[in-house]
């Protein structure tokens, strides 16, 4: 008998077959990985198994009896939970206080602390998830916040975990302890459901993989039956090359200069203390750093939307430091968001309308201050076309498609619009490997046409992968630089978390500047 069945789900968006009679099985302390391009339908089917859906067929079946999930609640009253790629947390409140939110201990509407103190220390020592129950939220590093996360949905009881994208955030030890993690609860008699476009983590940590394409399963293995090559191939149905060939780079002029820039963030706290480097022609310089460290409020002050506090910043010799946005783009700087709900996109807005966002005053879209509809619709369809972009219509409302689709939609105008300095801020996340690899193939195409990249991404593998330079960014500070061919993941995750200290590892002192050199790390 299953813990968790489905049978021929089948879920309609308006013009969209999302899921089209999917059925799987969930065995009792396995962990079962989900795979598939944007767009497959993956997510909206475990949203369905969560009760944030509802599905238009088939039947949902927990320990061989039908059930009907109309609501997070249920699900969790079931034994389902899920944590989503982007925390639920509130973060002024500590953990004790978000673990048991909607389910306190105590009488007569008061909360009894000190049960849900030991409450959470006994369930976190059970489980090898260590956290300070007294901790805010807000103090916790993203692998904590993550493990307060998992901690929530078990001590709501749930006996099937739900995992999306769980390693999108993460430096490569704390991925090892998150799979250390989910092996305990396994052992522990809870079954996962593992959601993720990193095929290495697939083979290392499922004990069967399940692949999707356009809302169906179009195959099941096992890690000892395939391989990443082989899961790519079925994923995209053609093969596809997991790591792009860049050759070398040539350094032309300087496009992008910082020096000694300060930068405070949304509390008035100091988040960058001082950085310069510069970026040159035809290279990609890469910013690797453990998310909340400063990275958001670099990129925002490069791009027009945040003002350093002090410092410089040119774009060939002219003084960006305090344009806006819309005098950034007009500089040339183009901008890929690492938040696309929150700054890529109007999701009330169709697809046509956002893939021409920044240059809607500008000619063949617009002329003398007036836009001109049918110029909009080819510019639209012509990216749609070039990138890949899953839609029945350029009049699709940005907020009707998937994450991976919406992040194309970024790409296609932030690199169609051919600009001088390229931010490129997790240009790839929530991408599937066919669409990683044409937006890598993109960014190097820019690289050749002697465009400067600004690379800032979590993904190592991909900061190995496209950058010439890498730049290590820790509380603020640049601790570390190096040649991207002499250094590694395991290298690099030692000091995103503050190995090296918080100076600049240059063997000459503490003096903040990384300029561009002919190799070998500094």
């Amino acid at each position: 008998m299953p813990l968790l069945e489905l049978r021929e789900i089948t879920k309609v968006f308006p013009g969209v077959l999302a899921n089209d009679r999917v059925s799987i099985r969930l065995e009792r302390g396995e962990i079962v990985a989900l795979l598939g391009e944007n767009g497959a339908g993956k997510s909206t089917l475990m949203n369905v198994v969560y009760g944030l859906l509802t599905a238009d067929g088939g039947e949902i079946l927990v320990d061989d009896k039908p059930v009907r999930i109309k609501s997070p609640r249920q699900a969790i009253d079931l034994g389902i939970g899920m944590v989503h790629q982007h925390f639920m947390l509130i973060e002024p409140l500590t953990v004790t206080e978000n673990i048991v939110l909607g389910r306190e201990p105590g009488h007569y509407g008061i909360i009894d602390f000190t049960t849900a103190r030991e409450r959470v220390r006994e369930i976190s020592e059970r489980y090898g998830l260590k956290v300070d129950p007294d901790a805010k939220i807000i103090d916790l590093s993203v692998g904590m916040q993550q493990r307060v996360e998992i901690l929530k949905a078990l001590y709501q009881g749930v006996r099937v975990l739900i995992l999306d994208e769980p390693t999108a955030v993460l430096t490569p030890q704390e991925v090892t302890e998150l799979f250390t993690v989910v092996r305990s609860l396994v052992d522990e008699g809870l079954s996962v459901v593992f959601i993720t476009h990193k095929l290495e983590e697939v083979v290392a940590i499922a004990d069967r993989i399940l692949v999707m394409r356009d809302g169906i399963v179009v195959g099941e293995t096992t890690p000892g039956a395939t391989d990443e090559v082989g899961l790519a191939r079925m994923m995209v149905g053609r093969d596809v090359v997991l790591r792009v060939e860049k050759g070398a780079g040539t350094c032309g002029g300087t496009v992008l200069a910082v020096e000694d820039v300060h930068v405070h963030d949304d509390r008035s706290l100091e988040a960058v203390k001082g950085i310069s480097f510069s970026v040159c022609g035809g290279e990609i310089l890469a910013i690797a750093g453990v998310d909340g460290n400063g990275q958001r409020e670099l990129v925002e002050s490069i791009v027009g939307l945040r003002r350093p506090s002090s410092g410089r910043i040119e774009l060939k010799g002219k003084d960006i430091t305090h344009a806006n946005a819309r005098a950034s783009i007009e500089a040339g700087v183009s901008h890929i968001p690492e938040d696309r709900r929150r700054r890529g996109l109007v999701l009330e807005f169709n697809l046509a309308e956002n893939i021409i966002l920044g240059d809607h005053r500008r000619p063949p879209v617009a002329r003398r201050g007036i836009m001109h509809p049918r110029a909009i619709t080819a510019v639209a369809r012509k990216r749609i076309a070039d990138y890949d972009i899953r839609t029945p219509s350029e009049r699709v409302l940005a907020e009707n498609l998937s994450g991976g689709n919406q992040q194309k939609v970024v790409v296609a105008r932030e690199i169609g619009r051919d600009p001088e300095l390229l931010v490129a801020a997790q240009p790839t996340r929530g991408l599937d490997v066919g669409a990683i690899e044409f937006v890598h193939r993109q960014i190097l195409r820019e690289r050749s046409a002697g465009k400067a990249i600004l690379l800032v991404s979590l993904e190592l593998e991909e900061v190995l992968s496209l950058a010439d330079r890498i730049l290590v960014i820790y509380e603020g500070l640049i601790v570390k630089e190096f040649a991207a061919s002499k250094t590694d993941a395991e290298t690099l995750g030692y000091y995103m978390t503050g190995g090296g200290g918080s100076k600049l590892d240059t063997g000459t002192g503490a003096r903040q500047i990384a300029t561009p050199s002919a190799g070998g790390d500094q």
